[in-house]
C-alpha cells in the first residue's frame, strides 16, 4: 500500500487496464458491480489493470477524480476475493493493490491482476463456471461460451490431454503402414534402442499409445496412439473438429488458390504421423538454400530445414485437438505459416526464453522425440528463432488469436531491412523517412512488411527497452507515419493509408496483413481494398449481383420471414465476400436498423459467425461485414 500521487498521464498502453469511477451512490466510493467480471477477464486471458477512482475520456485519455473513502472498498474488495461464493479464486496479494493519492482527500485505488496459470483457471464468479467465466477481448470483457469453459477445465485437470484412454479402440484402428514405417524409422536411427525388440503392442505401450486402466481392467489405444497411426474415420470418432491442412501458395495466390494441397481427403491415412511424412517433403522440395560440407560430406540439413521441422512439430504436438479449428500450415513465396488450435500453455515470453515446458500432448511430443525431431527440454521455439536468425531472415512472427482460440508461428524469408522496402518507404514519406534514426526505419520497415508493428514486436527485433519503444512508436504516430489502432496489449500500429489489421482474431494465414508496396499512397480515409472485395471490379454493385438476388429471395420475397432463413440467408450472402449493412439491408428487403440489431450485432458479437471488415473500428463509416471461415 503507498500514498504516492497517482498521474493519469502514466498509464501504459502496452497493458490492458479497465478504468471505473467506483463513486457508488453517495459519492464517497463504493466497489462497482462488474469488477469481478473483469477480474475474471483479466485472470483468464493475459492479465491487466483495474482502476478505481478513474474515468476515461475520448482519445484514450483518462480523469483521476479519485474517491473519498476508499478504505470501505479495500475492505469490501479483500471479503469479495475470499468468499469463493462469489469468487473461485483470489489471485491477488497485498503488493498488488495500491492506493494512491489523486488530490487533496481523494485517492485512486491499482488493482494488478496476474494472468491465472492453466490450473488455476478458469476463475469465475458467483459459483457457476459455465454463467461465470470472462475473458477479455480488446477493451471488453466478454462471457465465455460452453465449450471455451469446458476446455478450461479439461486443461486444469489433464496435464497430457492426449494420454486420455479409449475405451473400445483397438489396434485394428491403426493404419498399419503408418505404424510399420514409424517402426522402421525408429530402428534405422536408433538401432540398439531396447524399444525395438518389443512386439508391437508392447512397442505401442511404451511410446504412451496404448494404456491399461489398473482401476477398472479397460486396456485400448490412448488419443495420442490414434491420433499418431490411426485411421482417419477412427480419429474423426473420438475428435469431431479433426482436420490437418497443408496448401502451398503461387506468386499472388489466394486461399482458394494453391498449387498443391494436403488434407484428408481419402487418399492417404490422415493420421498425424503421415501427415508430418508428406508435409515436411513439400516443405523442404524446392528450398533455395546452400548446402554446407561437414567432415568433407554434404550437409543438406540446413539451419532453415531444422527451423521448419521443429517448427512443424511444435505445433503438431501443441495443439488442441478438441478445438473447432484446423491444424494450417502454409508454404508461400515468401513466408512459411504454422496454424495450430488453442493458446499456448505458458505464456509466449516464457516460450521464447526457452527451459519453460508444459506440453498439451506429451505421448505425441515422446513419440516425434523417439525419431529425432524434436525435444522436452522447452527449447523448440528458441531453437526455431535462432536458425531462423542464423540465416539473417526477419524473426519469426508470434502470436495469439482469441477467436477462434490459436497459436501462430510466420517466418518470412526476407531480411530485415529489405532494398525495396526502403524504396517504398522513401516514396511514401520522402525525406521524413531519411531522417529517421535505425530503429525508426525499423519500426515503418516492420510495419510495411508484416502489416503492423507492436510494441512486443519491437522488442523481438530491436535491444530497446519497451518504454523507449513505446516513446518511438508515439513519435511516428506525432509525424503522422503511423496509425494506433487497439487499446493496451492488443495496440497495433500500421502505416498511415493502411487498413487496420485486428492482431487478435488474426488466424489466417494464407491472407497476411496487406503490405504497402501493394497500395498506392492514399490517405488515412482508405477505400476498400481490393482483396477485400472478392469478384468486384471498379463499378461492381451486389445489389445488383443477380446471384446475390437470388439467394437473398427466400427473404426478399417475404413480408415475414424466421429468424433462422435470415441468419442463413445472410451467411450465405456474406460467404467469402464483405457486405455493407445498406447493401445487405437491399438485398433482403429489411430495415437496416432493424437488420443490425436484430441480427447483424448479434452474429458479430455474441454467435462470432460474422466479422468486420474493421474489427478495431465497429462504427467506421465503410464497415461491412463477412461470414466466419470454420
Amino acid at each position: 500500500m503507498t500514498d504516492a500521487v497517482f498521474n493519469a498521464d502514466n498509464l501504459r498502453e502496452d497493458i490492458d487496464l479497465e478504468a471505473k469511477s467506483a463513486l457508488g451512490q453517495d459519492g464517497r466510493g463504493a466497489l462497482p458491480r462488474d469488477l469481478f467480471e473483469s477480474y475474471s477477464a483479466f485472470a483468464n486471458t493475459d492479465g491487466g489493470m483495474i482502476y478505481l477512482g478513474v474515468k476515461e475520456l475520448k482519445n484514450r485519455r483518462f480523469d483521476a477524480h479519485g474517491i473519498e473513502n476508499p478504505d470501505p472498498v479495500l475492505d469490501d474488495l479483500w471479503n469479495q476475493l475470499n468468499n469463493p461464493q462469489k469468487v473461485s479464486r483470489n489471485l491477488l496479494t497485498p503488493a498488488m493493490v495500491q492506493r494512491f493519492q489523486a488530490g487533496a482527500g481523494r485517492w485512486v485505488i491499482a488493482i494488478e491482476v496476474p494472468r491465472a496459470t492453466r490450473h488455476e483457471r478458469p476463475v469465475f464468479i458467483n459459483g457457476n463456471p459455465l454463467k461465470g467465466t470472462y475473458k477479455r477481448h480488446h477493451a471488453g470483457d466478454y462471457l465465455c461460451r460452453e465449450d471455451e469453459v469446458k476446455r478450461m477445465l479439461a486443461e486444469q485437470t489433464e496435464d497430457e490431454r492426449d494420454a486420455r484412454l479409449l475405451t473400445g479402440y483397438t489396434f485394428d484402428d491403426l493404419e498399419i503402414e503408418s505404424f510399420k514405417a514409424y517402426r522402421n524409422r525408429m530402428g534405422a536411427l536408433k538401432p540398439d534402442h531396447p524399444f525395438n525388440v518389443a512386439g508391437n503392442l508392447e512397442f505401442l505401450r511404451k511410446l504412451g499409445g496404448w494404456r491399461k486402466d489398473r482401476q477398472t481392467g479397460d486396456e485400448g489405444l490412448t488419443l495420442a496412439g490414434l491420433l499418431m497411426f490411426g485411421k482417419h474415420e477412427a480419429i474423426h470418432e473420438v475428435v469431431p473438429h479433426y482436420f490437418v491442412d497443408y496448401r502451398e501458395l503461387p506468386v499472388g495466390g489466394t486461399k482458394t488458390k494453391w498449387v498443391d494441397r494436403l488434407s484428408p481427403d481419402g487418399t492417404w491415412s490422415g493420421n498425424l504421423y503421415d501427415f508430418y511424412r508428406l508435409t515436411i517433403q513439400r516443405l523442404f522440395r524446392d528450398l533455395k538454400v546452400p548446402f554446407r560440407l561437414e567432415g568433407g560430406e554434404r550437409d543438406d540439413d540446413t539451419p532453415v530445414h531444422k527451423a521448419l521441422r521443429e517448427a512443424l512439430v511444435n505445433a503438431l504436438v501443441h495443439a488442441d485437438y478438441s478445438a473447432r479449428i484446423s491444424i494450417l500450415v502454409v508454404k508461400a513465396p515468401d513466408y512459411f505459416g504454422f496454424r495450430n488450435p488453442g493458446k499456448m500453455r505458458i505464456p509466449m515470453e516464457k516460450a521464447v526464453e526457452g527451459g519453460h515446458s508444459d506440453c498439451r500432448n506429451r505421448s505425441l511430443q515422446k513419440m516425434f522425440s523417439l525419431i529425432g525431431l524434436g525435444e522436452q527440454a522447452g527449447s523448440g521455439i528458441p531453437r526455431v528463432l535462432e536458425n531462423w536468425k542464423s540465416q539473417h531472415y526477419r524473426l519469426p512472427e508470434m502470436w495469439e488469436s482469441d477467436e477462434p482460440e490459436a497459436t501462430l508461428m510466420r517466418l518470412r524469408t526476407v531480411s530485415l531491412l529489405p532494398e525495396s522496402t526502403l524504396k517504398d518507404l522513401r516514396e511514401l514519406f520522402g525525406k521524413s523517412f531519411d531522417q529517421l534514426d535505425e530503429n525508426g526505419r525499423l519500426a515503418l520497415a516492420t510495419a510495411h512488411i508484416e502489416g503492423f508493428v507492436t510494441n512486443g514486436r519491437l522488442k523481438q527485433i530491436s535491444r530497446l527497452h519497451p518504454r523507449d519503444i513505446t516513446l518511438l512508436l508515439k513519435g511516428l504516430v506525432d509525424q503522422r507515419m503511423l496509425v494506433p489502432d487497439g487499446q493496451g496489449r492488443a495496440t497495433s500500429y500500421r502505416l498511415a493509408g493502411t487498413e487496420a489489421v485486428d492482431l487478435a482474431s488474426t488466424v489466417d494465414l494464407e491472407s497476411p496483413p496487406a503490405r504497402s508496396e501493394d497500395l498506392t499512397p492514399r490517405s488515412e480515409d482508405l477505400g476498400p481494398r481490393s482483396e477485400d472485395l472478392t469478384t468486384r471490379s471498379e463499378h461492381y454493385d451486389p445489389v445488383g449481383d443477380p446471384i446475390l438476388q437470388k439467394r437473398a429471395l427466400p427473404v426478399r420475397s417475404k413480408g415475414k420471414a424466421k429468424p433462422d432463413l435470415v441468419r442463413t440467408i445472410l451467411l450465405e450472402l456474406c460467404s467469402g465476400r464483405f457486405l455493407t449493412l445498406n447493401e445487405l439491408a437491399t438485398l433482403v428487403n429489411r430495415s437496416p436498423v432493424d437488420l443490425r440489431q436484430r441480427f447483424i450485432k448479434p452474429m458479430v458479437d455474441g454467435e462470432k459467425v460474422l466479422e468486420r471488415r474493421y474489427p478495431q473500428q465497429p462504427n467506421h463509416e465503410q464497415q461491412a461485414y463477412r461470414t466466419r471461415e470454420p
